[in-house]
């Protein structure tokens, strides 16, 4: 009796892993397109995460102490979108039929905010296992605040799935580093080592060896030799979950598109359908019905259905869990609920320095002034800086480092690994619970750039404290100064970049910054130091949350209209006097944030920029590129075209025409038109 048991169950287990493949396969052929080779070589190891380990509720993809499972491998889409299905997501066949359509659930490369289940976007290589490290920072830092002797209302894991492609880009072995660093026990890596590179097998390229890679990472490192025996698969995932002061890799060797005759262990089988012809071989080769399509055997949808069952249970135990933490521990329960919901507490902006009559400050150390101010309200704001938080102002005062062994500091050091840091942002984003910021100077956001582009596209809440903003950086130089950065930054939609003009418009912007939870926001903070504006005499700095306003206006009908960011508004200040002196009324527009700028009705943005004033000049220490929608055809820019040089910051702004003389002797030349 026993011995029939466990052959029904191996042959429903064949089943579903099978099922798994042929869902896939079905789903690439109809869509003419996709990538078929990566879920049939992981399928083995799928099932047995998702049916026997993974804690999760397909009822509830939100449930807060749920595991999250990254597929860093984003192309292998349909393996993801098959386990959804059948483990109960709102994810239907008719979906999975509707795989890479417009409009479809089920869309190429995983998307987070469309898919219910997909913890995250993924699909450019690497970004996917730097987003599982931050999610794995996350569920530790969380757990030291709230977690209490008894009462675990924190206690889960992170799981990724990750390919040879993925361990190639160097945002991984960034985010790898650190992660051993930081002994991240709960985050087990699955590394599909399948041979296979979509030019042809790995040994083209990389030839090294990963498990001595990782662990020279402090990582904890096993091997499945087969990557179809699932008791071998189970036993390693169970060993990774033992292993608490490491995070695991599980070096998993698969072979792409297993059970094609000719197509498996060959790169044909990476980026394209297999071919009527092969699909049915294939079908035939695994004993699947060859004439069907989109197949799930009652036995299979009842093997699968019952994660959602013990899923219930799973999160019903922890509903119980909480009811009675609650009961103890009051005060803390409310700040998670807030935490985790993203609800910003009462006063939480009642500590920001009003630097009105304040000395000249750089709005970087502005910045590092109000962060630390709003840190004591807001517990969930955690961050760092890609090895700059000296010159950043990222620290919080209050508090100690993230660490091992002290994961309740909210100081993360990210050394200088710049991607990492923004996809690690993300994870810790996407995990919920947390508010989180990096920093680093504006020039080397292109280390990261692709991070934030993601970012966006999740429409995530991460803060970038980007500083030393232009060519007034001075004698670093032109590696070190920002000319394309701004314009490359703008063209991202969903990013609002803010680069506020002084002190005060610095805190406008962090408290704008604190209340977009619509995507991220990127605060672009002068190096040097800055005025403080008279508030009293000029317009108000919140303004800055309508992106741009009136500065400073003229007694008569504007003649010409000067719009300026960042520290070149001052410039533009000292410029409307001097051509107040020849009789030239010019109105001064402070414009901190395209975005914002752009979100106003028509009505006020022709309050601002006063439609029949077409003389309008724009100055910014940047690439000139954009400012065109603002001056219109009639107008000038006064930007950066070329690289920058190695001089004081003053003589290098002088010498590229940011000075007040010279914003007058272009004004006066566009009133001569």
């Amino acid at each position: 009796m026993n011995e029939d048991l466990a052959v029904d169950q191996a042959t429903i287990d064949n089943m579903c892993v099978n099922t798994l493949r042929t869902l896939a396969i079905d789903a690439i052929e109809a869509a003419k397109s996709g990538h078929p080779g990566a879920p049939m070589g992981l399928a083995p190891a799928a099932y047995v995460l998702w049916t026997r380990m993974l804690k999760h509720n397909p009822h509830n993809p939100a449930w807060a102490d749920r595991d999250r499972f990254v597929l860093s491998g984003g192309h292998a889409s349909m393996m993801l979108y098959s386990l959804l299905h059948l483990t109960g997501y709102d994810v239907s066949l008719d979906d999975i039929k509707n795989f890479r359509q417009w409009e479809s659930k089920t869309p190429g490369h995983p998307e987070f905010g469309l898919t219910p289940g997909v913890e995250t976007t993924t699909g450019p290589l690497g970004q996917g296992f730097a987003n599982a490290v931050g999610m794995a920072m996350a569920e530790r830092h969380l757990a030291a605040r709230f977690n209490r002797e008894g009462h675990e209302i924190v206690n889960h894991y992170t799981f990724v799935m990750c390919g040879d492609g993925d361990l190639m880009e160097g945002v991984a072995s960034e985010a790898a580093s650190l992660a051993g660093h930081l002994a991240l026990g709960k985050l087990i890596a699955i590394y599909d080592d399948n041979k296979i590179t979509i030019e042809g097998d790995t040994d083209l390229t990389f030839t090294e060896d990963v498990a001595v890679r990782f662990k020279a990472y402090d990582w904890h490192v096993l091997r499945v030799e087969e990557g179809n025996n699932l008791a071998d698969i189970q036993k390693a995932l169970q060993a990774a979950k033992t292993e608490a002061l490491r995070p695991s890799l599980i070096v998993l060797r698969t072979h792409i598109a297993y059970g094609s005759p000719h197509k498996q262990d060959t790169c044909a089988a990476h980026g394209a359908p297999l071919g009527e012809e092969e699909v049915r071989l294939t079908k035939e080769c695994l004993g699947c019905p060859v004439d069907e399509v989109f197949c799930v055997p009652d036995a299979v949808r009842r093997a699968y259905r019952a994660c959602a069952t013990k899923g219930q249970a799973a999160e019903a135990a922890w509903q119980e869990k909480f009811a009675a933490y609650c009961q103890l521990y009051p005060e803390l329960a409310r700040e998670w609920t807030a935490a985790v919901n993203g609800t910003l507490a009462d006063g939480w902006d009642a500590e920001i320095p009003d630097f009105a009559g304040a000395p000249p400050i750089a709005t970087r150390a502005a910045s590092g002034k109000v962060l630390n101010a709003i840190a004591g309200r807001v517990p969930e704001l955690i961050g760092g800086s890609a090895d700059l938080a000296p010159s950043n102002n990222t620290l919080i005062h209050s508090t100690h480092d993230f660490q091992k062994g002290a994961y309740d500091g909210r100081n993360l050091r990210f050394g200088v690994r710049e991607h990492a840091m923004g996809a690690i942002l993300s994870g810790l984003a996407l995990h919920k619970g947390l508010r989180p910021y990096g920093g680093t100077f504006l020039v080397f956001a292109d280390y990261f750039r692709p991070a934030i582009r993601l970012a966006a596209l999740m429409k995530q809440p991460v803060i970038y404290v980007l500083t030393h903003d232009s060519v007034a950086v001075g004698e670093d130089g032109p590696t070190h100064q920002p000319v394309e950065q701004l314009a490359s930054l703008r063209a991202i939609p969903g990013l609002t970049v803010i680069r506020p003009a002084d002190a005060t418009e610095t805190a406008a912007a962090w408290r704008q910054a604190l209340r977009t939870t619509d995507g991220p926001v990127a605060l672009i903070l002068s190096r040097q130091k800055l005025p403080v504006l008279d508030q009293s005499r000029y317009g108000a700095a919140e303004g800055l949350g309508r992106g741009a306003y009136v500065l400073s206006d003229s007694q008569a009908q504007p003649d010409l209209i000067i719009i300026a960011t960042g520290s070149e508004v001052h410039l533009a200040l000292a410029a409307q006097d001097k051509l107040a002196q020849q009789d030239v009324a010019a109105r001064v527009v402070s414009m901190p944030s395209w975005e914002l700028f752009e979100r106003n009705s028509p009505a006020y943005q022709d309050e601002v920029l006063l439609p029949h004033v077409t003389a309008r000049l724009a100055v910014e220490a940047g690439s000139p590129m954009g400012w065109e929608r603002y001056v219109g055809r009639t107008g000038a820019i006064i930007g950066v075209k070329e690289f920058g040089a190695s001089a004081p910051g003053g003589t290098v702004m002088a010498r590229y025409g940011f000075s007040a003389d010279n914003i007058v002797q272009k004004a006066l030349q566009l009133l001569q038109r």
